[in-house]
């Protein structure tokens, strides 16, 4: 890791924001950051090694941002987001219940062994990737609301469920590692509350503007950081420690200047470091030459879509059930950690990553009718709207 790659990578992956300004189809950055990923690594020009140590560390940091941010995007505090709470869980559950019987049968149609693997990853969701695909707009209907509901606890349970799947004789440690993870982020979010009720929180904040100190910058990166090695050494992945930080900051109600220093500091370069960080790890070769790879990515994605898009019959807006089916923090992790744990065969973890960006270019394709679905519709009181970053 040099310098000079570190400007390459801040250079490059400027072309992610390039391609979302089309005006068409409301791109999400980070499919232009994962193309330029692609371009640089194991399937371009070989310029970026995946497993540089440096790198790969960057990539981790971004990584937790990253779903931190996406856990501060839930409104947790709003009222409004208690009437899509029932639907939003029951959806989310829904969806598990369909993906279990399509991860089976795949697993068995290619004989992997991997269909619990499966199931986790044709659950999921993916905030960071829905939320980006919004362009930062606010989230007004009772679908919407729903939907941010449905993304949390879909992100949350496949990422504490994901380790426990992958390695099922480390079960006991890896929940224990999700627990501690949880039990610190409320304890987090209680220290945080009482600062904002007793005043302490906006003295800090009073004092860190007037001297320009990013006082509150630095105590939210400290437990966000507490929480990732924490995490670590208890065999489970950052996401959920960055999702479990945000979900907290979200619980207290995010001041303003902390959440613009954290999603500059986030969108500005360690989000893009780790989108390219992924892309410079898929090797399309072993696609190419692995056509039933090929196949299985193309099943998983057909499969996500099929369990999300079914919840149309529970009366949500097509845009959104299939919406949900963007994946990208649950396969991501499971091919890094299937990797150290050598638990794929060739080929199969590039299928996992070829079936998420299946789904995110669903998302993609469908961003304007999703944007619509979320700020149309019935109207909630302009009180009660979440604000989202912007």
């Amino acid at each position: 890791m040099s310098f000079a790659l570190l400007a390459l990578l801040c250079a490059v992956a400027m072309l992610g924001p390039i391609l979302s300004l089309n005006h068409t189809m409301h791109i999400p950055v980070v499919i232009g950051e994962l193309l330029v990923g692609m371009v640089l690594g194991r399937s371009g020009l070989q310029i970026v090694d995946s497993n540089n140590d440096v790198l790969t560390f960057l990539a981790q940091i971004g990584f937790a941002l990253v779903m931190f941010v996406a856990g501060t995007h839930v409104p947790l505090r709003q009222s409004a987001m208690l009437k899509g709470l029932t639907r939003g869980v029951l959806r989310a559950l829904c969806v598990s219940a369909i993906a279990i019987p399509l991860a089976l049968l795949i697993s068995n149609v290619f004989g992997t062994g991997h269909g619990a693997v499966y199931a986790v990853v044709i659950a999921s969701s993916s905030a960071s990737i829905v939320m980006p695909a919004l362009g930062g707009a606010r989230v007004t209907s009772s679908a919407g609301l729903e939907m941010l509901v449905q993304l949390a606890v879909a992100d949350a349970s496949s990422i504490i469920v994901l380790p426990l799947v992958l390695e099922p004789q480390r079960a006991g440690r890896a929940a224990l590692g999700a627990l501690a993870v949880l039990v610190v982020a409320a304890a987090f979010s209680l220290i945080l509350e009482w600062a904002r009720r007793t005043g302490y929180w906006h003295r800090v904040h009073h004092l860190s503007e007037e001297r320009g100190l990013a006082i509150e910058l630095r105590m939210t990166l400290t437990m966000l950081f507490i929480l990732a090695a924490i995490a670590v050494s208890m065999g489970v992945s950052v996401m959920l420690a960055g999702f479990a930080m945000g979900l907290a900051m979200a619980a207290v109600h995010e001041p303003h200047r902390v959440a613009n220093q954290t999603f500059a500091l986030t969108q500005g370069f360690f989000e893009p470091i780790f989108f390219v960080w992924v892309g410079s790890s898929l090797d399309l070769h072993s696609l190419i030459t692995d056509p039933q790879a090929i196949l299985l990515g193309v099943c998983l994605a057909v499969a996500s879509l099929l369990a999300h898009g079914l919840l149309v019959f529970s009366k949500q807006p097509w845009p959104i059930a299939l919406s949900t089916s963007a994946q990208l923090g649950v396969p991501v992790g499971a091919v890094a950690m299937g990797k150290t744990l050598g638990v794929f065969a060739s080929g199969e973890a590039t299928a996992l990553l070829l079936s998420a960006l299946i789904t995110i270019g669903a998302v993609t394709v469908l961003s304007g009718k999703l944007l619509d679905s979320v700020t149309s519709q019935t109207m909630l009181p302009v009180s009660s709207v979440p604000k989202q970053l912007s």
